[in-house]
């Protein structure tokens, strides 16, 4: 789909029980969007924080695919993602 994507792991941080506002501060220092499951605490640092690249939160969907097109229509019809809050909510069943 095109997206310049880093994982956490991909950058070494998988594992290491760092804390969210690490994850958004690294993010913030990069220049990137954050993509999370995390909901909840990721809303709150959005509003204490709204200086960002962008926050991107997701439900969990296990097909990966259904769910990666949904990611890439939500931020492919904004044309800057910094300081917003992107929700992607899997569909109804």
């Amino acid at each position: 789909m095109g997206h310049d994507i880093l994982t956490v792991q991909e950058a070494g941080n998988a594992g290491l029980g760092i804390p969210d506002e690490e994850v958004l501060a690294f993010a913030v220092s990069n220049q990137r969007a954050v993509l999370t499951l995390n909901r909840g605490d990721f809303i709150r640092l959005h509003r204490s924080q709204p200086n960002h690249a962008g926050i991107i939160i997701c439900t969990q969907d296990n097909n990966w695919e259904r769910q990666a097109t949904r990611i890439n229509e939500a931020i492919s019809t904004e044309e800057i993602l910094t300081g917003k809050l992107i929700r992607v909510n899997r569909p109804p069943q």
